[in-house]
């Protein structure tokens, strides 16, 4: 698997023709360093390498190519990992210029070279041969644009959930019955529910309520294992309402909630360290496994309140082994001693509540588990 540990999450749309804007140029911080912005050549931008106030410049891929053609099915995470060691620390060497209207798309076919200028690195973004009609801007489809993270990954996490908030798995509307006294229902089947708002024809997703995830911290209930049922198609409203199930993967029962169908949320977002320290835990996979590696979704509980967003990187360490020192422990078997923790794996969120968030583990490094700790990066 083709490692995907860093990101390139500013190259800009340029329109055609813009001038250098040399007043570009900001006051370092911690989360926006001063670059220097120049053109070169028509849809050019270079992004200039400086030292921010997070340890230092970001360090390069010792591999890193001289150039790099964007290609279909790439993503940022995975372009930005040819040229770059570590994702979190963007801001010591990207800023989004203020003059372009969305900074954050790149396109097949567009090339990135590395250069060196005065001894600093740059990153030159350079189009592709695309229709232009000057002055306007580039003419591209907007979905044509390289995400952040591979859509595939979480496509059956955001669209069949199996994680429902402790608010969704109260308040949420739910199965009450069947028609003609059945047990359960599956594709074809009507079911009547309640609580519903919505129009006719609008679709919803079925959940079964599955156990409880307990904050490790606190004891709380912060959400509930579900496992996707089925879809069906709202036939008739009132109270109850009439649901007709147009797919199954298992049966409906009495109590299963419904989510109504969302549209995706945007996977444009910046890969960033979190703004403050973060410590929390694993407490859910979606696939229920043991072991956890690349690829995998995860819930971690800490959320919006903690400050999370979408584009959070964080950092999972495996708990140390408890072993039994046979050779100089005291005692017939040995005394136990709690080996140090082990950086584990990157994961990224990808979608936030108010105590627990969705994240992609993005590179693992070793399995992991169910209630391994996460951290800020580099804390």
């Amino acid at each position: 698997m083709r490692s995907v540990m860093s990101r390139l999450p500013v190259l800009v749309l340029v329109a055609a023709g813009l001038a250098a804007a040399p007043g570009l140029a900001r006051e370092s911080s911690a989360f926006t360093p001063a670059i220097s912005v120049a053109q070169s050549g028509a849809g050019a931008m270079t992004l200039v390498a400086t030292t921010g106030q997070l340890g230092g410049t970001a360090a390069l891929n010792p591999r890193h190519p001289e150039r790099h053609v964007v290609q279909r099915g790439d993503t940022l995470w995975d372009i930005a990992s040819r040229f770059l060691r570590d994702p979190w620390v963007w801001p010591e060497i990207w800023q989004v210029n203020p003059q372009i209207a969305n900074p954050h798309l790149i396109f097949p076919g567009d090339v990135i070279s590395l250069v060196y200028i005065d001894g600093q690195p740059r990153l030159m973004l350079e189009r592709g041969m695309v229709e232009r009609r000057s002055p306007q801007v580039r003419e591209q489809r907007l979905d044509d644009a390289i995400p952040t993270i591979p859509f595939e990954a979480i496509r059956a996490f955001l669209t069949r959930p199996s994680v429902l908030t402790r608010e969704q798995a109260e308040n949420l509307p739910y199965v009450l019955t069947f028609r003609e006294g059945k047990l359960m229902a599956a594709a074809g089947d009507d079911v009547y529910v309640r609580g519903i708002d919505a129009g006719t024809g609008e679709f919803f997703s079925v959940v079964n309520v599955g156990d409880p995830l307990i904050d490790p911290d606190d004891g709380a209930v912060v959400g509930y294992q579900g496992q996707y049922t089925g879809r069906g198609r709202l036939r008739r409203g009132g109270d109850p309402a009439t649901l007709t199930l147009t797919d199954s993967e298992r049966e409906t029962l009495r109590g299963d909630r419904l989510l109504p169908e969302e549209r995706m949320p945007s996977l444009n977002f910046l890969p960033r360290a979190p703004e403050r320290a973060i410590e929390g835990r694993v407490i859910a996979v979606r696939e229920g496994l043991s072991l956890i590696g690349p690829w995998m979704v995860v819930v971690i509980n800490r959320g919006e309140r903690d400050g999370i967003a979408p584009g959070h990187v964080l950092q999972v360490h495996q708990a140390g082994e408890v072993v039994r020192d046979t050779i100089g422990g005291s005692g017939m078997f040995g005394e136990k001693v709690t080996l140090p923790e082990e950086l584990a794996a990157t994961i990224m969120v990808f979608r936030s509540f108010d105590r627990i968030s969705y994240a992609l583990v993005m590179q693992s490094v070793n399995e992991f588990r169910v209630l391994d700790t996460v951290r800020t990066p580099g804390s």
